[in-house]
């Protein structure tokens, strides 16, 4: 666990990279809802490319508490509290860790990693997004009318209730859930297994204060000026197959960065690349590597 400065508690785990390597650091950070326990495939892999990683689960779900009136339904108060628990996770990882450090993120994750780098609390050496929500999916509307009417459901009731409707059993995934993130049937069924065995960390949908905050956060990185003046090197992968967050805006935001790049994808992947089938996700880990091989070579 580590501790953050207000005292609460955030579970983390540590790969201490293959013994006679010394590539460097990965710190990795899951969407919402999700937990690390997700990707060990994925983190055992670097870790035997000899990467020094580490992984943690974001403030109020999975294994580091919660934040809303029950244990099922995610809330944050504010965004702006996930982006300085990263802040200072960071500053503490980095001074204990090797370089060069890599801070690697799949969807909300995406989304404070690039809040933090918009706000200038972070400086690494590169980023890796995947499918990161720097948009949602949904009504073809202006981001400030979706904002209002999220605000307005915050004020008619209760922020910390849920903004959509999970499954008929609090806790229960929706049939139809695995249309959403995975061809893979084993990857999926790998992701129920760890939610049946550590029910602790089963998270179902977000609160109507979390859809008006992840609202607020995305203007605040929409904004003119906010991508174009960082300066670190950014891989995105994304898929226009994707029925969870925006996949013109990770392009868009790939565009707008000075040192953005893209990998797309289409009908093969869905939300979850890293959890893809095989040919899909050997693909974004292939094109992981070359941008790290490039932006920040191992040393000779």
């Amino acid at each position: 666990m580590w501790e953050a400065s207000d005292g609460h508690k955030l579970r983390r785990i540590d790969w201490p990279g293959a013994a006679g390597a010394a590539r460097g650091s990965i710190l990795f950070l899951p969407g919402r809802g999700d937990f690390y326990e997700k990707y060990l495939e994925t983190l055992d892999g670097w870790h035997r490319g000899g990467w020094r990683v580490t992984a943690a689960d974001w403030r109020g779900q999975a294994g580091s508490g919660r934040l809303g009136d029950d244990a099922i339904t995610g809330h944050v108060a504010d965004f702006s509290d996930w982006v300085a628990d990263l802040e200072h996770f960071w500053s503490d990882w980095v001074r204990s860790t090797p370089g060069p450090h890599v801070l690697a993120a799949h969807s909300m994750g995406g989304h404070i990693v690039m809040r933090a780098l918009v706000d200038g609390v972070i400086s690494p050496d590169a980023v890796v997004l995947s499918a990161p929500m720097l948009g949602m999916s949904g009504p073809p509307l202006p981001l400030p009318m979706l904002h209002g009417v999220a605000k307005l459901m915050t004020r008619i009731g209760a922020p910390t209730r849920p903004a959509w409707k999970w499954s008929e059993k609090p806790g229960e995934v929706p049939a139809r859930r695995r249309d959403l993130l995975t061809h893979d049937d084993d990857r999926y069924e790998d992701e129920l297994w760890w939610r049946e065995h550590r029910p602790e960390l089963v998270m179902g949908p977000g609160s109507w204060g979390w859809v008006e905050r992840a609202y607020a956060s995305t203007r605040v990185i929409e904004a003119p000026g906010a991508m174009e003046k960082v300066q670190v090197p950014v891989f995105i992968f994304s898929t226009a197959n994707d029925k969870l967050v925006s996949h013109k805006a990770a392009v868009r935001a790939a565009q707008r960065l000075p040192r953005g790049e893209v990998l797309v994808f289409g009908d093969e992947a869905r939300h979850e690349i890293l959890r893809e089938v095989d040919a899909v996700r050997d693909k974004a880990l292939a094109g992981i590597a070359e941008f790290l091989d490039r932006v920040v070579p191992a040393k000779q």
